[in-house]
């Protein structure tokens, strides 16, 4: 049988990334308007246009953040004054208070953020994470047990609660007052707490609407250090960087009063007073990275204060802090981010890298066992089912929702992905595409399933061993409904052409005034149509470096690239559109723009297999069978006159044949014409094994 597998591990010289690109339309008009009032090239112009500017009023907040008008937050958030009073009375009265966070990035940074400052403006405080492997997510009726048996008499939940309704129950049937601050979606049935404090509940226009749970944890603390006379430059500094910490590692939208507060919080990241964050700085080497690129750039915007990027939070600070959460104890973060020892810090530094780089280990193990699961038991229903349950055992559970997010890359499908518990129970987690709503498909299957929760993007569950195969068949029922085969590609999100000869320092330099760039705002992807491949070689373990050329204006440009984890792909073709972001490297002393390679097609102008196919039959030329290897299997080819219609007949190891017919996009597969089924030939892995066919028959080079 044909091997039909959807795996990216296909290692053909033909290949390129299964991919669907959605290129931003142009609009010429706003482009015009918005260079001319902003002194902006066109390229940045759409740019803009492409992040939901369609006003210049839209762009000049954008462009000045610090422009954007704030309403108070008391105006916007209803509980908020109760929060506050209920807060003075506690401090004023030495009540204990307990705060109840979360063990990823943005509850962590949370937790510590109040800590801070709650301790600062003399409250006495303790706090509690639940357990990821015993308790699971969110406050629960053991915790709230144990804050009233310690003496507690104020709960403080942050980025959990919303939802936590019987607990906190029990919190108030035991005398104790609760605040819920949250930013997770909102349930049909609110827990009955002394306030509630989340920017789902607020009007949709709000520029705090996008705030993640530190977000709402800082607002609360430096309303609380206004309202008590308190609010100084140390204590809000401090509250500032461990919000833009907390905002960019829980990947929240750098929108609206985000980037407002980021970009502030991120000049303030490389001189911080804190000695967690200088530690983490100094152990995770992304201080001379981060100041020395923002020196180079040396541009009107970056002001003369040193200032890091949120990719070095979200890549290098971010994963140290959230691997703590997923395989280790929270209390090393916590302890990270509220101690003012140097040495005492630099100790828990030094454990966040130590975890993170088991955390690699584990993801890197169970991502290869995943891999293989699915090209094992999906390897013809794929297209069918049109998601994936992996399910295995021995996996943990705090990195299986990293490895899920990969699967996802790899197979552009949505993945739920699991591992089996004690109690006859699994527990996993999901990641959807932009097509499926990962909450509406376990909301399908509510039935089936113990605990469950989540958003459109990402959600996490548990259910019965017994149900698995129900719950698959469910899934598979949802899928189907809301996704067509064309989506089961990863999506490209591409902003603009550009042409090699407009890229260039001036051009990078341009783009700093899009930072901060992140969730809702991301790095741009600009494209190229066929640019030649002049040079290639790999780099590393799973790199391709490279050189492209292109011809404009009948001269020739050629600028340096690098595809990470692309080896599988290599030697690209001579001739290919490529998708990339820019980039700086600097070697031997000397600092170069260079691409990123994020995406690759066959140009629209080169034929596709079809067309070649009929150009080879028309020649007339005589071509005998002829063998070739394709993923690791041997094949069989030839033209096949069909009483005087001539076919491509591709015959595998197993003696399916797939004959091919020019100019259709339909083939047939099977042993005999009798049972053959059609195939779409011009989608993966057919598209492929016909190119590998045609040029194993020398029709052309392509």
């Amino acid at each position: 049988m044909l091997n039909t597998s959807f795996s990216a591990s296909i290692v053909n010289p033909r290949r390129l990334p299964n991919q669907r690109w959605q290129i931003q339309q142009e609009r010429p008009e706003l482009v015009q308007m918005l260079a001319d009032k902003f002194d902006l090239s066109p390229i940045l112009s759409q740019l803009l246009i492409n992040r939901g500017i369609s006003s210049l009023s839209d762009a000049e907040i954008f462009l000045e953040p610090e422009s954007l008008e704030l309403p108070s937050p008391l105006d916007d958030f209803p509980d908020l004054a109760v929060s506050l009073d209920l807060l003075e009375k506690a401090i004023t009265s030495s009540a204990k208070i307990a705060i109840c966070g979360d063990y990823d990035a943005d509850g962590m940074t949370s937790t510590a953020l109040l800590l801070r400052s709650l301790r600062y403006l003399g409250a006495e405080v303790d706090y509690a994470i639940p357990s990821r492997m015993h308790d699971g997510y969110g406050i629960n009726k053991r915790i709230v047990e144990e804050f009233d048996s310690e003496g507690v008499e104020l709960i403080l939940t942050v980025d959990n609660g919303i939802a936590a309704v019987e607990p906190i129950a029990r919190a108030r049937e035991l005398g104790l007052k609760v605040i819920v601050t949250d930013h997770h979606d909102i349930p049909q049935q609110l827990p009955l707490a002394n306030a509630i404090l989340n920017p789902k509940l607020i009007r949709e226009d709000s520029p705090y609407r996008g705030v993640a749970g530190v977000g709402v944890a800082y607002i609360l603390a430096v309303a609380l250090a206004e309202q008590l006379g308190q609010a100084n430059t140390d204590i809000t500094t401090q509250m500032l960087e461990l919000f833009t910490l907390g905002t960019i590692a829980d990947l929240a939208p750098l929108t609206g009063v985000n980037r407002r507060w980021v970009q502030s919080g991120l000049k303030l990241l490389p001189k911080s007073k804190l000695p967690g964050i200088q530690a983490l700085i100094q152990i995770s080497g992304v201080q001379t990275t981060g100041i020395k690129q923002q020196e180079r750039q040396n541009t009107p915007n970056s002001s003369s204060s040193k200032s890091l990027k949120p990719e070095d939070i979200g890549f290098r600070l971010g994963p140290r802090i959230n691997a703590i959460g997923r395989i280790a104890d929270p209390q090393i973060v916590i302890e990270l981010l509220t101690t003012d020892d140097m040495g005492i810090a630099l100790e828990r530094a030094m454990q966040c890298e130590t975890i993170n780089r088991q955390r690699q280990d584990m993801c890197k193990q169970i991502e290869a066992e995943a891999i293989e699961y699915v090209e094992t038991r999906y390897i013809t229903s794929l297209e069918d089912d049109r998601v994936l349950l992996v399910v295995c055992p021995n996996w943990h559970h705090g990195v299986i929702g990293i490895v899920a997010s990969r699967l996802v890359e790899r197979y552009g499908v949505p993945v739920f992905i699991g591992t089996y518990e004690d109690g006859g129970q699994i527990r996993g987690s999901a990641r959807g595409i932009p097509e499926f709503n990962i909450f509406e498909a376990l909301e399908a299957c509510r039935d089936l399933l113990g605990k469950y929760g989540g958003h459109k993007a990402a959600g996490g569950f548990s259910l019965p061993t017994k149900n698995l195969e129900l719950v698959h068949s469910r899934l598979c029922e949802f899928a189907n409904k809301c996704l067509e085969v064309q989506h089961l590609k990863p999506l490209l999100k591409i902003d603009t052409l550009a042409n090699i000869n407009q890229i260039n320092r001036k051009l990078y330099q341009q783009l700093n005034v899009l930072e901060p760039c992140g969730i809702e705002n991301p790095d741009p992807v600009f494209w190229t149509p066929n640019v030649r491949i002049v040079e290639q070689e790999t780099v590393g373990k799973a790199h391709i470096k490279m050189t492209v050329e292109q011809i404009v204006d009948n001269r020739r440009h050629t600028i340096k690239a690098i595809a990470w984890r692309w080896r599988e792909y290599c030697p690209l073709p001579s001739n290919i559109d490529i998708a990339y972001k820019l980039r700086e490297n600097t070697f031997n002393g000397e600092t170069n723009i260079e691409l990123e390679i994020v995406g690759a097609r066959f140009p629209t102008s080169i034929p596709q297999p079809q067309v070649l196919l009929f150009n080879l039959f028309k020649s007339g030329s005589k071509q005998p069978r002829t063998s070739f290897e394709h993923q690791g299997r041997n094949y069989t080819c030839c033209i096949y006159n069909n009483d005087g219609a001539l076919e491509l007949r591709i015959q595998n190891p197993d003696g399916k044949i797939l004959a091919v017919t020019p100019n259709s996009n339909t083939g047939l597969l099977g042993v005999s014409r009798q049972n053959a089924k059609e195939v779409d030939v011009s989608q993966p892995p057919y598209d492929n094994i016909v190119r590998a066919a045609l040029q194993s028959l020398n029709a052309d080079d392509f």
